[in-house]
């Protein structure tokens, strides 16, 4: 929801008319939190109401964190305007330790990212890694009772909510890489409305955009789906484009590690090549085992 009303604060700053109604809807992902997102299908579990809604007509505008944003749309449906990303890092919030360095052996430590499982295990294998669900309150409700000596949450839904008085350490993409699209919204809609994908276009980062669809890309050649052991993150530097990239084994004994560099009006292929690269190494292997497919 902060999400929605931020962008409609956007859309009215240069659409000072415009009337927009913000409409609520509980994803599958909300609703069954007993649940693991793999159990779900991982896939989808955070959009596919939301797209439901568009293709109904009952919604014309629908906005995601792009880490959640499944790599293929509906075809009827459009992913025009990615927004100025917001911090891409992860962050580490306890009320006990300062730091990932400072948790003593068997700190229970809760996240149910596989990409931040599988790192987090190569990084210090001493830890209890705790799945978690919830949205951002809810999870740090449960670490003030009790339940968890320290959480891993992405530092753009933190700050956002206004809550940043609670990270106690930034982790750095070399401690820990994002997620593909992590930090950055998205807004979909009909790819037949082209008033309405004019009217947003306004909202579009051309840096973010590049660097996003460099991330989805990478992801789309390993079909590793939106909650995958797989990380990426891309920045730009003069137009030219790094992203780098990493597939996890689950219990953190592998994990691949790539990267490339080239003009950022070729982002779509540098992910491409990069997630072929991977596959050539063996990152099929390490995604099937993990259950996702991934291309030969």
């Amino acid at each position: 929801m902060w999400q929605a009303r931020h962008v409609r604060e956007q859309l009215l700053a240069h659409y000072p008319t415009l009337t927009i109604e913000i409409i609520g809807i509980r994803t599958e992902a909300d609703k069954f939190l007993n649940l693991s997102l793999e159990q779900m299908g991982g896939k989808g579990a955070f959009v596919k109401e939301l797209e439901q809604a568009l293709l109904a007509g009952s919604a014309d505008l629908a906005v995601h964190s792009m880490k959640d944003v499944t790599v293929d749309l509906p075809v009827p449906l459009a992913l025009p305007v990615i927004m100025q990303r917001e911090d891409a890092r992860d962050v580490l919030i306890s009320n006990t330790c300062s730091g990932l360095e400072q948790l003593p052996a068997g700190a229970w430590i809760g996240t149910s990212s596989l990409r931040r499982q599988c790192q987090l295990r190569a990084l210090r294998p001493d830890l209890e890694i705790l799945d978690i669900r919830g949205n951002v309150g809810t999870r740090l409700k449960k670490l003030d009772a009790g339940n968890y000596d320290a959480l891993i949450l992405a530092a753009a839904g933190v700050k956002r909510l206004g809550l940043q008085d609670r990270i106690k350490q930034f982790l750095e993409p070399d401690v820990m890489l994002p997620a593909i699209g992590q930090g950055a919204l998205g807004l979909e809609t009909r790819s037949n409305d082209q008033a309405l994908i004019e009217m947003i276009s306004v909202l579009n980062d051309e840096a973010t955009h590049a660097c996003v669809t460099a991330e989805r890309s990478l992801n789309r050649k390993l079909n590793g789906g939106c909650h995958a052991p797989v990380a990426a993150f891309a920045e730009l530097r003069d137009r030219e484009l790094t992203l780098r990239a990493l597939v996890g084994r689950l219990d953190g004994s592998e994990l691949l590690r790539a990267a490339v560099t080239g003009p950022m009006a070729l982002a779509d292929m540098h992910g491409a090549a990069l997630g072929q690269q991977l596959l050539d190494r063996g990152a099929g292997d390490i995604l099937r085992e993990a259950g996702h497919g991934a291309q030969n």
